[in-house]
């Protein structure tokens, strides 16, 4: 709890002094694999707080800060069985933030690697970034 809370602290100091710049970020989801959770920023303000799943034992989720690449609302992999990923946004090759149909597992590491949520925070977080556009948003994944 306490490392939730400076994570939280910590995020709040650097949106507040960090300028803001003209073609700045405005959109910004930051999951943090030790407590299996995004944060999701809009325009300098906090709007969500999410469960998320992310790699499993055996699997890994990439760390790192990206733009997403693209958008698929009604994808399915290829890969795993044709499994559903709906209002995927693709980030890293096949890597994708993604809804779930399996949400009792939200919270704790159950993917392939992907980040997986909620199918409605999902289409939220989908339609962001339809709005604020690739440049705008990052997607920040941290241990």
């Amino acid at each position: 709890m306490r490392l939730f809370l400076s994570v939280l602290v910590l995020e709040f100091a650097m949106l507040v002094f960090q300028p803001v710049a003209a073609g700045a970020v405005t959109l910004t989801a930051r999951i943090d694999l030790s407590s299996q959770t995004m944060v999701v920023t809009h325009r300098g303000k906090v709007k969500y707080r999410w469960k998320v799943s992310t790699g499993r034992r055996g699997y890994y989720t990439p760390t790192g800060s990206y733009s997403p690449k693209w958008l698929s609302k009604h994808h399915r992999s290829r890969k795993y069985n044709n499994a559903p990923m709906p209002y995927a946004i693709f980030f890293r090759g096949g890597y994708a933030v993604h809804g779930t149909n399996e949400i009792s597992r939200l919270g704790r590491p159950a993917s392939h690697g992907c980040v997986r949520l909620d199918p409605n925070n999902a289409a939220k977080l989908f339609s962001l970034v339809q709005r604020e556009g690739f440049k705008n948003t990052r997607i920040i994944i941290r241990r």
